[in-house]
């Protein structure tokens, strides 16, 4: 295959892939090889991959190619490649949680969310590099824009296998910020849904109330795509309730009814944490907005949600990987294994008035949302720092993963030729109208851009 082709061929959205797939103006084998070219001349750099069989690859894309071909296509990413996160059991892939106490583990069965995937028609490109139990030790991945700063974890080797255009489309999680994060360092949209809505049979388990798939694209409508393919109901995930199925693409793409007003949210990190080119940025951006942007404070009773969300982790941390602990020690991680044993102190009355909290604070944050459309606040404290010894902070994205509400990142930002992004915040199970004002900020921008 040309250069020139496989160049193409990589720029390529999901969206603008599997139409041109379904036109029959490219082939699903022509795009897997193009992603597996590039992943051969980059991934020694980046790191992105943990399990990855091309041959498997090129299999599931002339069966896709076949099916197309008999006017059999399964579904709505019909011959689109996909990676994911390796803790994600897949039947056909090792799941090793980045760890080596599971090593060479090798599930039975997919996870409902890869049985999903393989309902609309995706090929399974690989497993992508997650951190230690998905946590935050980091694993090998770079960044793609610099490969000696972080990629953000624990996600991270899902945000840089798209950043760095190995596959359009890639599957993770957040318990903190490792959607959000990763997606703002690598500079591609990450979309963390509303707790419960994407299942989690099949996923390793670190703490059920924070626990959260997520996803990271090219476009808006490319994570709207895929999440769609992902939400069906799923009795076995007993944070799941019956719903009918999302239209995310569809509406995120459509203009609003009336423009959107942001609340802009500092957050209680922001004195503190916040690097000043992200002050600088949010405030022009904030100028930019003009009458449709108010500078919001969260009353000080939001201050204790980063320490509820890391009460939790840490308390189901010792319950879920204690077990791994006690059978492997010298397989875990110091950092992790006093994490765990610091979960075991805490007690149930402390883990259940977590719990309560987070109802009370999201009662105040309705009322936020009974005034704006969404809330402006940043993905990460600025670009990804430099070393690869952890994997940066999740300290702007903690409160909103503890309230279990949708969160989008968008690359708008920039510095030093390092991405960093915009995070939108909407209300619980308001998921379509969090991405369509998403994207009506995004064209809002960039018609101003035009206009300059």
């Amino acid at each position: 295959m040309e250069d020139a082709q496989v160049s193409q061929l990589i720029g390529l959205t999901a969206a603008d892939a599997a139409a041109l797939i379904a036109k029959g103006e490219i082939t699903s084998v022509m795009l897997v090889e193009a992603c597996l070219t590039r992943i051969a001349e980059r991934d020694e750099t980046v790191l992105a991959w943990e399990h990855l069989d091309p041959d498997y690859a090129l299999a599931q894309a002339r069966m896709a190619d076949d099916r197309r071909a008999q006017d059999t296509a399964t579904g709505p990413l019909h011959g689109v490649p996909v990676g994911i996160k390796d803790i994600i059991d897949t039947r056909d892939y090792p799941t090793e949680n980045g760890t080596p106490a599971h090593s060479g583990r090798q599930p039975g069965d997919d996870a409902a969310l890869v049985n999903a995937l393989k309902d609309a028609g995706a090929i399974i490109l690989g497993k992508t590099v997650t951190t230690e139990l998905a946590v935050f030790h980091p694993n090998r991945t770079r960044n793609p824009h610099n490969p000696e700063h972080t990629p953000g974890g624990s996600s991270s080797g899902s945000a840089a296998a798209v950043a760095d255009r190995m596959v359009p489309l890639a599957v993770g999680t957040q318990t903190g910020g490792s959607v959000i994060r990763p997606a703002s360092f690598c500079g591609v949209y990450g979309y963390k849904p509303t707790h419960g809505m994407i299942s989690r049979t099949g996923v390793l388990m670190q703490a059920p109330p924070l626990d959260t798939v997520g996803v990271f694209g090219r476009s808006l409508e490319d994570v709207g795509l895929i999440a769609d393919c992902l939400t069906a109901y799923d009795p076995r995930d007993t944070w799941m309730r019956p719903r009918s199925r999302t239209r995310l693409r569809d509406t995120a793409m459509q203009e609003p009814p009336v423009d959107p007003v942001f609340a802009f949210v500092k957050s209680p990190p922001w004195e503190e944490f916040a690097e000043d080119v992200t002050k600088e940025a949010f405030s022009e951006l904030a100028d930019a907005l003009g009458d449709q942007c108010d500078e919001v404070d969260l009353p000080p009773v939001f201050d204790v949600g980063l320490n509820m969300q890391k009460l939790i982790q840490t308390a189901d941390i010792a319950k879920f990987y204690g077990p791994i602990l006690a059978k492997a020690p010298d397989a875990i991680s110091k950092p992790l294994a006093e994490r765990i044993e610091d979960g075991k102190s805490i007690t149930a009355v402390d883990y259940n008035s977590a719990l309560d909290i987070c109802e009370t604070l999201n009662a105040g944050l309705d009322e936020v949302f009974e005034r704006y459309d969404a809330i402006i606040t940043p993905a990460s404290a600025g670009p990804a720092p430099k070393g690869i010894e952890t994997t940066g902070s999740a300290i702007f994205n903690a409160l909103w993963t503890y309230l279990g509400v949708p969160c989008v990142t968008l690359p708008l930002l920039e510095d030093g030729g390092l991405p960093f992004g915009v995070q939108l915040i909407g209300a619980r199970h308001d998921d379509a109208r969090l991405l369509r004002n998403a994207n009506w900020l995004i064209q809002h921008l960039t018609d101003g851009e035009d206009e300059d």
